[in-house]
């Protein structure tokens, strides 16, 4: 996708205060604005506008973007020519808690596939943060009170393995952001927090950290951190949902015959029976050991039949006796299905 350059939409430098972004907007949304201007291109330049103003007027937007024009640059450079954002990017940042593309006077549907891409989906599922005021019934001079306003809750994501699920943990997890200092210029920072991992939770769950989203005003109490948490991938167990799925090679005799084989699962190694007659593609169910929950999840054991080399003469001495035994077998016609 094609990368946009904000600053240079605003006509704006990178070090250039948050008053700075504001005047440029303003200036240009007067200028561009459909209901005044005369420009053939209004509309559209007032909807680069304010998806320039989204982003750069927003702290913790500001903070990501510039983060990703460092990479973009670095991509130009060589010879890439359309902007790939790398995984994990927005890893620590969190862009729900501030004012959504609708504030600023744009309709975020309309803007950018580049915009959507990487702010659409946190600015549509953000909350509107409605201040509360707090007025006693006694008094005397309304302007002398502060408003008072709850902090608004912080949306990020958590990696975990899926042993931490089973056994829950300690993590400790690094938040990105940014502030204005005096003069209003964006200062990037960061933050650590210690999460304790409860057991039994799942891919897509939310973990709470009371008190930990952004301060409130007036004296209220800070909101909350809601942590999304994903699975790292595992080259020997996927989850899906409470369940819990993990590959199990078989030798073409075990398969055949039915056999007893130890299996490491997350919670120890078992004793598994393989039923004779067993094809590759099978699963068996160990009913319980999935995700720990009310009621836990099951492990599926995926068989799969692993083929020994015809490395020795003794080796290809019995792949030779074995094509004798089965004259009529032919693995390029239908077999009958196997049950699961």
């Amino acid at each position: 996708m094609e990368f946009k350059d904000y600053y240079r939409i605003l006509g704006v430098t990178k070090t250039a205060s948050a008053d700075d972004i504001k005047k440029a907007y303003r200036k240009l949304a007067r200028k561009y604005h459909p209901d005044v201007s005369k420009e053939p291109d209004a509309s559209q330049r007032m909807i680069e506008l304010n998806e320039a103003n989204a982003v750069l007027s927003d702290l913790q937007k500001r903070a990501a973007y510039d983060t990703l024009s460092a990479q973009a640059a670095a991509q130009a450079t060589r010879g890439g020519k359309d902007f790939r954002p790398p995984p994990d990017w927005d890893a620590g940042f969190d862009f729900s808690g501030a004012a959504s593309a609708a504030g600023s006077g744009g309709d975020s549907g309309h803007f950018s596939d580049f915009f959507e891409q990487l702010f659409g989906r946190a600015a549509r599922a953000q909350h509107a943060q409605k201040s509360a005021h707090s007025v006693p019934p006694n008094a005397a001079n309304f302007d002398d009170l502060q408003p008072v306003s709850r902090g608004g809750d912080q949306h990020t994501s958590i990696k975990l393995d899926i042993l931490d699920s089973y056994h829950g943990s300690d993590r400790t997890i690094e938040l990105r952001g940014s502030h204005a200092d005096s003069a209003g210029h964006v200062v990037h920072d960061k933050r650590s927090l210690q999460v304790k991992v409860p057991k039994g939770v799942r891919e897509g769950q939310l973990i709470r950290l009371v008190g930990q989203g952004l301060p409130g005003s007036g004296g209220a109490p800070a909101g909350n951190l809601f942590l999304e948490v994903q699975f790292v991938p595992n080259i020997r167990w996927r989850a899906e949902g409470r369940d819990v799925y993990q590959r199990l090679l078989l030798a073409p005799w075990e398969a055949a015959l039915g056999a007893s084989v130890e299996v490491p699962t997350p919670t120890g190694v078992v004793e598994v029976g393989v039923p004779a007659h067993s094809c590759h593609g099978r699963k068996l169910r160990l009913k319980g050991r999935g995700i720990p929950s009310t009621p836990p999840g099951d492990l599926y054991l995926e068989l799969e039949i692993a083929q020994p080399a015809a490395d020795s003469d003794e080796a290809r001495a019995a792949y030779a006796a074995l094509a004798k035994a089965f004259p009529h077998f032919n693995p390029r016609q239908a077999q009958p299905a196997s049950g699961v």
